[in-house]
């Protein structure tokens, strides 16, 4: 960006700064007067023009800057050479940005003239009939030089300041149409399209383009100017890009969305009407919004309490509130829902729900997304966030905020502390940076009492200390204990309230049972049964589990289901779900008209004993009333105690009921089952699935999960005659019905051992009869089975297959020492893709661990010395790894070929060689049984090959055995010296030549000796030491040969 500087002496002078330096400056906006009459850029370089009309202009520009103390300002005219299509390009897309990142904006209205003084009373009504009508408000660019600075000022023709953007807000509404809050700072994206087109109706510009180039910035659109295309096309390629934007933008937001996505907040019950109004005054709650104490507690309130005493209601009430109190402020929020789906209970699901919400209500932040440095294109819907992306994301957008944000987030306690942790310790680093740069950031948390966190500086809130808590239950009990209003009922509602200790949870179960208790007509029973009632929240469960026998096993199952369920189910899914169990030849297809929604919550409530709810989202799922429900039957072994009879395994025993009734409903399922089934992503392929959910709204559950199920309650419960008798080929074609992603899908050929390995099911490949069939490469993305476990991280798979060894085998201790090593995995990663040129032995032989490979040797029926398509066998592999211990292992099988060549001709020890492999190189060559003078593709010796590389180490070693030879010639006749000479390495030549059996004057089949090499790469060293070999060489020659000479004398 170039900028005007003014000098000492008055005059101007260009000075140009980069995006990251640029100082303060003031800009003009204007209307240009003709051509020849503006003060350019040309002039400024040739210093004239100082005699134009335009001139006054930019000096006024520069006088006031000067006023206000900005050294730098810039006018279009004479800060842009226009001369240039691709700096006006760069302008035109820029102009907007300028403009904004302006400190001042002075409009200088030449045809506005104003007389007399500031000060006097009649002033304004002289000159507002002109400015009205000026020519300002009717020009193209002129529109964005008005909405896009935060300061705007406008002069008269005598320069004199008639009032600014703010003062004028009414009048300049009222001479343009533009929405007042546009002019005070509104974010542009709030307007729609038409409404922001519309502002520039009947503006006009000198080239009918730039009434379309001029609204480039008003949309945020950058785009190539292209003069002489017209006004119509410009338009159209406007309205392309604005599509293309719109479309982009939404893709981006919705990869952010997810399911449930407000579920948990939306299903927490609302304050009674009485209830919880006390926050509002208490002192805490008040410090948190003072805007000068956040220096104090930089933003955050943290409000605590046991499990049950109302946290997530006070906190809705809260959130409520405030959207209903701060209209000024961005208020955004997150429920933790430990029962609810993974994004529910993690923070990636906090980062994707905040960073979403903020961008939707300021979407001018959704520029942040270009930090992410990727192509728009690679985000979709389905894009899988990082939480360091979504920090990172968050972060940033903080920091550009203008508005003051308040951030309402549940229930830390529902989610792995690990977790939280870092969340805490993020959000602690953008408190301190928003009071460091004057963002109004505030934080509202809530937890039980754990996890505890250390925070520097922060605000805490017991709620179970309160008064104001205590009131709210006092408060709730008259309004909802209907019981009457005796001394009886008094008497009661004290009692009750004594009881709770504080649990708001246990007071709403309590007077359920007793409004029951009332409405049945026994009354005189009120004062006993409320005895019998524990105190303790979690001997209440107990209670009302265990309170009758009436449809136990509908209880039990449904408790099972809304447990172990792998995701939270629908309630026509859980409806199904306990069916199959309970009532397997009671399965029918759904039919809505028949058994209603509202049958189907009713039956959940009454077989949950009500301890179950439904969520309040677009797609309502089935979840405890509370976490404390999931605690107490999980962490107090609860379950054993309430169902004896279940035995102690109760999590085995559950998830071996729910494959059952997976297997049952699959098995009530007819489907007219094609070979084929079309693209997964296809249309047809959109259109099968419908039919299958909507009559059979368990069955993708059922499919999806039968395998997992069977195989966690195959930790206590064989699984044998399972394995024998699952539908596979029925399970594959439907598991491929509801896979979208092409990718995902098996072929039909695909074996049941694939399926375990590719989804970590241990307990029943253990169970499988052919485990040892896993290195058998199937027609599948993975190949063998063993691989799919390894590239998809299938830890626990990959034990079991690696323990499976016999204990009579060779390997069996090897294999008995397999420990998971997660930095290990080479190419077995998610995107590994099987290569039939290579064997399963070799792969094995590359990733370098000494008991898979053991496990491949065992179970693989494969020889040890195998070639793959390019002729390398898992010792070469192994030996260019440097994995000493499986070059051990093929040794020790005593059926490797040491000498074994590739398709280029380099051995093992090449390869180990190549890639400076030290010890796997004297390792091969301490078995004495290596061809030291092997050549490879191009006939050099590994000498040769390593004077080349330069490798002084492999050369001390090879010489060291004696057993090579220093003067074999390659096929362009060239020795090892004459490589070391090439490539000027003088130690290497030193080497060769104390061996003493070496031709220094050997010549390749161009003529060159190493001498010559030497020579021509300027090495003088080198060629000192050939020279001084040579001249020896030849003084033992002449002596030799004077002997023999005299010997015949």
């Amino acid at each position: 960006m170039r900028l005007l500087q003014l000098r000492d002496d008055g005059e101007f002078s260009l000075v140009e700064y980069f995006r990251n330096n640029i100082p303060r400056y003031a800009i003009l906006s204007h209307t240009w007067g003709r051509d020849q009459e503006e003060f350019t850029f040309e002039n400024i370089e040739k210093g004239t023009g100082k005699n134009k009309a335009g001139y006054r202009k930019v000096h006024f520009c520069g006088m006031q800057a000067a006023k206000d103390g900005l050294e730098h300002f810039w006018v279009d005219t004479c800060c842009i050479d226009k001369k240039s299509s691709a700096e006006l390009t760069e302008a035109i897309n820029s102009m907007f940005r300028w403009y904004q990142n302006a400190a001042r904006c002075y409009v200088y209205l030449s045809d506005v003239s104003v007389s007399g003084s500031v000060k006097d009373d009649e002033f304004s009504r002289r000159w507002k009939p002109a400015f009205k009508r000026s020519r300002w408000f009717t020009r193209g660019w002129t529109l964005q030089e008005l909405i896009a600075p935060t300061s705007v000022e406008f002069f008269s023709k005598e320069e004199q300041r008639l009032g600014d953007k703010q003062s004028l807000d009414q009048t300049l509404h009222e001479i343009t149409g533009i929405a007042i809050q546009a002019f005070r700072g509104t974010p542009l994206s709030h307007f729609s399209v038409n409404e922001r087109m519309s502002w520039a109706k009947n503006r006009r510009t000198k080239r009918e383009e730039d009434e379309v180039y001029s609204l480039l910035g008003i949309f945020n659109i950058n785009m190539p100017s292209t003069y002489g295309e017209g006004r119509e096309e410009a338009l159209t390629r406007l309205q392309k890009n604005l599509k293309e934007k719109e479309k982009e933008e939404r893709t981006m937001l919705d990869s952010l969305r997810f399911n449930q996505i407000d579920a948990r907040q939306m299903t927490v019950k609302n304050a009674h009407a009485k209830t919880c109004k006390w926050l509002l005054k208490k002192s805490e709650y008040l410090e948190w919004l003072d805007d000068t104490k956040l220096s104090e507690h930089h933003g955050f309130l943290w409000i605590k309490g046991n499990p049950g005493t109302g946290k997530s209601t006070l906190m809705k009430f809260a959130l409520t509130n405030a959207r209903e109190t701060m209209k000024d402020k961005i208020v955004l929020s997150f429920f933790f829902n430990a029962r609810g789906e993974d994004l529910e209970k993690s923070t990636i699901g906090t980062y994707q729900t905040l960073l979403l919400r903020l961008l939707e209500q300021i979407p001018v932040l959704q520029s942040v997304f270009e930090l992410l440095g990727l192509p728009k294109s690679s985000i979709s819907t389905n894009y899988k966030w990082t939480v360091e992306s979504l920090k990172m994301l968050l972060g940033k957008a903080t920091q550009r905020l203008k508005s003051s944000v308040v951030c309402f987030i549940d229930a830390l306690d529902e989610c792995e502390e690990r977790q939280i942790r870092d969340m805490v310790s993020f959000f602690e680093q953008v408190g301190e940076l928003a009071v460091s740069t004057d963002v109004k950031f505030r934080i509202c948390l809530s937890s039980r009492h754990y996890p505890y966190i250390t925070i520097r500086k922060n605000l805490n809130l017991v709620l179970d200390r309160q008064e104001g808590h205590d009131q709210d239950i006092a408060d709730y009990l008259a309004s909802e204990l209907r019981i009457g209003h005796s001394k009886l009922a008094e008497q009661i509602r004290v009692e009750v309230q004594r009881k709770a200790s504080g649990i708001f949870l246990w007071v709403i179960l309590v007077v359920g049972i007793l409004n029951k208790e009332h409405d049945s007509g026994r009354i005189h029973a009120l004062r006993r049964r409320l005895r019998e009632i524990p105190s303790d929240l979690h001997e209440l469960f107990y209670n009302i589990l265990t309170r009758d026998s009436i449809n136990s096993d509908e209880l039990v199952l449904c408790v099972q289901w809304v447990l172990f369920a792998t995701q939270p189910l629908k309630p026509e899914q859980l409806y199904f779900a306990v069916l199959s169990g309970v009532e397997p030849d009671a399965l029918s297809r759904w039919d809505p008209d028949e058994v209603t929604i509202k049958d189907i919550e009713r039956y959940i409530l009454n077989a949950s004993k009500g301890l179950s709810e439904l969520t309040k989202s677009n797609t309502p799922t089935v979840q405890f009333i509370h976490e404390s429900v999931k605690d107490f039957l999980l962490e107090e072994n609860a379950l054993a105690s309430i169902w004896p009879d279940l035995g102690s395994n109760f999590q085995g025993q559950s998830h071996e009921r729910l494959k059952n009734c997976c297997l049952n409903y699959m098995g009530f399922t007819h489907m007219n089952l094609p070979m084929g089934l079309p693209k997964a992503s296809s249309q047809r392929a959109a259109d099968f699935r419908p039919p299958a959910t909507d009559a059979l709204p368990f069955l993708e559950y059922a499919v999806l999960n039968v395998l997992h199920h069977a195989n966690v309650a195959g930790g206590g419960i064989a699984q044998e005659n399972f394995i024998q008798s699952f539908p596979f080929a029925d399970w594959l074609w439907l598991y491929n019905l509801f896979e979208k992603d092409e990718l995902r899908r098996y072929s039909q050929n695909v074996s049941l051992l694939y399926v375990l390995a590719e989804s970590n099911m241990s307990n029943l490949i253990r169970a499988h009869p052919s485990i040892f069939s896993c290195l058998e490469v199937e027609n599948e993305h993975y190949g063998p089975p063993f691989f799919a476990a390894l590239a998809t991280r299938s830890e626990e798979a990959i034990q079991t297959f690696v323990a499976s060894v016999s204990p009579k085998s060779q390997f069996h201790n090897l294999c008995s020492r397999y420990h998971h090593n997660e930095g290990n995995r080479g190419k077995f990663r998610h995107d590994f893709k099987f290569s039939n040129r290579r064997t399963t032995l070799s792969y094995l032989a590359e990733l370098g661990d000494e008991a898979i490979f053991a496990f491949g040797l065992e179970t693989g029926n494969i020889m040890p010395d195998s070639k793959d398509r390019d002729g390398r066998t898992p010792l070469s592999w192994a030996s260019a790894m440097g994995h000493q211990a499986i070059v051990t292992l093929l040794l020790d099988t005593g059926k490797v070929n040491l000498d074994s060549k590739d398709a280029d001709g380099w051995t093992p020890l090449w390869w180990a060689a190549k890639n400076r492999r030290e010890s796997v190189v004297k390792t091969l060559l301490d078995t004495d049984k290596v061809d030291l003078d092997s050549k490879d593709a191009d006939g050099r010796t590994l000498l040769s090959w390593a004077s080349w590389d330069r490798h002084e180490v492999l050369i001390k070693l090879l010489l060291d055995t004696g057993k090579v030879d220093a003067t074999s010639k390659d096929t362009d006749g060239r020795t090892p010296l004459s490589w070391a000479a090439m490539n000027g390495c003088e130690a290497i030549v030193k080497l060769l030549l104390d061996t003493g059996k070496v031709d220094v004057d050997s010549k390749d089949k161009y003529g060159r000796t190493p001498l010559w090499w030497a020579a021509w790469n300027e090495c003088e060293a080198i060629v000192k030491l050939l020279l001084d070999t040579g001249r020896s060489m030849l003084t033992r020659r002449i002596s030799t040969d004077r002997r023999r000479y005299r010997g015949r004398q």
